[in-house]
This record gives structure tokens, C-alpha cells and sequence, in this order.
């Protein structure tokens, strides 16, 4: 046990020193991605104010410009850059074989390498993330209470689980396609328009919202948002918390079987 607890340490350990190699391109990436905030918030104070009411929906401006500054923080934790390329070009250039060779569990090996390149994005963000919730903090309508933080968290790591098994399962789908470049781009652009990404999910209507909800995506960017600005009850916060985690088992199972019986058809071939 002790012996494989300094083995994921390693692993973590070279994983940041990995991330940091390239610290400035890093660094300026990490800063630029926050432009696209001011241009939503132009977007939606131009929608709303050219509008006939002040609000979409029951979310006025702030709601909105809240909205999408909480997005960005849940997208920043279940998004995934580069995992299901990665592992699909490793399966097909043949060097997926120096994992399997080794007393190594991959799939782990990758959620580890994962979370410290996820820790060293949240170390360099979080000061250009404080400053803009600083600019914008009038947008919020006060500090949500214990029960909501807890929940808010709890819901930022669901979506990593969600994003992070899921992507793998994609990945692990090149044992059987070789390429999943079309595949990832269909699911990119559902993940995009079903996560509330796009908009709030409130503004769709009831029916289309139900069939909406009956899809992981939204557990990867609506509902952490949902959760921090209070737009659901305690029940149905605590409901949403347990589909939340079915699905994230769900696609545990799911890239532990595509990588299972994946292995099982491989050829070994490239490398």
C-alpha cells in the first residue's frame, strides 16, 4: 500500500514539474482565455437591453453576467484539453504498449497526471479568476450559505469525474477507431449546446429543458452554476448531487470495460 502511495506521489510530483516546463506560454494561454467573459457580458447586456423587459426568463443582467463568470469556472473543471487525443494517438502510434509492459494501472495514471496539470491551471488562474469576480462582484446578489458552498464544490467535482471518465471512454474507443477526431467533435459540440455553455438552460422551454436533463452535459457546467446562485431547493440540489455522481460511475465503468476488452483486441502494432 505504502509502495503504491509513493508511486501516484511520484507520478503527481513529475506531472507538475511536467506542467511547468513551458511556465510563460502557459501562463499567457491561461490569461487569454478570460477575454471571451467581457465579450459575453457585452453580448447579454446588449440582448437584455434592446429587449422590451429587463430580464430573459426571470435572469435579469447580473443573473447572467453571474451565470457566465460561474461557467467558466465549472467548464475550467470538467473540461479535459488533449485527454482523448492523447490516449487515441498513443493507441495508434503503438506507444500505449509502454503502459501495458508496466505494474501500472492506466486509467489511474492519467486521472493523477490530470488532476496536478488541473492543479497548476488553478494556481495560475486564480488570480486573474479573483480579479474578475471583483469587478463583477455586484452581480452577485450576496455569499451563498454553507449547504450551497458544500454543494457547489461537491458539483465542481463531479464534473471533473464526469468530463475526465467520459473523454477517457472516448479515447479508449480508438482500440476498435483508430481515428475519433469526428466522433470528439460531435461530442464537443453537444457538450457545448446541452452543458448550458452556450446559455442557461433556463431559457429553454419545459419540454426541451426535461429532455435536456436527462443528459450528463449539464452536470459538467449548468448545475454547479445553478447550485452556487441558488436557483434550485435543497431537494433538488441534493437530487441533482446523486445523478451526478450515478453518472460519473456510470462513465467510470464505461472507460474501465472500453479500456478492458479494448486491450484485449489490440495488435501491438507502431511504436
Amino acid at each position: 500500500m505504502t509502495a503504491k502511495l509513493s508511486l501516484w506521489w511520484m507520478i503527481f510530483r513529475i506531472s507538475l514539474s511536467e506542467r511547468l516546463v513551458y511556465r510563460g506560454d502557459f501562463i499567457i494561454s491561461t490569461l487569454v482565455r478570460f477575454l471571451p467573459i467581457i465579450s459575453q457580458v457585452l453580448l447579454w447586456t446588449a440582448v437584455i437591453g434592446s429587449g422590451d423587459g429587463d430580464n430573459i426568463k426571470g435572469m435579469t443582467i447580473g443573473d447572467i453576467v453571474a451565470y457566465y463568470l460561474l461557467v467558466t469556472v465549472a467548464r475550467a473543471f470538467s473540461s479535459m484539453p488533449g485527454l482523448t487525443h492523447g490516449i487515441a494517438s498513443e493507441i495508434r502510434d503503438g506507444e500505449i504498449k509502454k503502459y501495458l509492459i508496466q505494474p501500472l494501472d492506466l486509467i489511474g495514471y492519467l486521472l493523477v497526471k490530470r488532476i496536478a496539470h488541473k492543479l497548476v491551471y488553478y494556481l495560475v488562474a486564480a488570480v486573474p479568476f479573483g480579479i474578475v469576480f471583483f469587478l463583477f462582484r455586484d452581480y452577485f446578489s450576496g455569499w451563498p450559505s454553507m449547504f450551497t458552498l458544500l454543494a457547489y464544490f461537491t458539483a465542481l467535482m463531479l464534473a471533473f469525474t464526469i468530463g475526465f471518465f467520459l473523454e477517457a471512454t472516448f479515447g479508449f474507443i480508438a482500440f476498435w477507431w483508430l481515428e475519433v477526431t469526428s466522433l470528439m467533435f460531435m461530442y464537443m459540440l453537444m457538450n457545448f449546446f446541452f452543458s448550458g455553455h452556450m446559455f442557461p438552460l433556463d431559457f429553454l422551454p419545459d419540454w426541451l429543458r426535461a429532455i435536456f436533463s436527462c443528459l450528463p452535459f449539464q452536470y459538467m457546467a449548468y448545475f454547479p452554476c445553478a447550485v452556487f446562485l441558488e436557483r434550485m431547493t435543497e431537494a433538488q440540489v441534493i437530487e441533482g448531487l446523486w445523478i451526478g455522481f450515478a453518472w460519473s460511475v456510470l462513465f467510470f465503468i464505461t472507460s474501465r470495460m472500453a479500456f478492458h476488452f479494448g486491450v484485449k483486441r489490440y495488435s501491438g502494432f507502431g511504436g
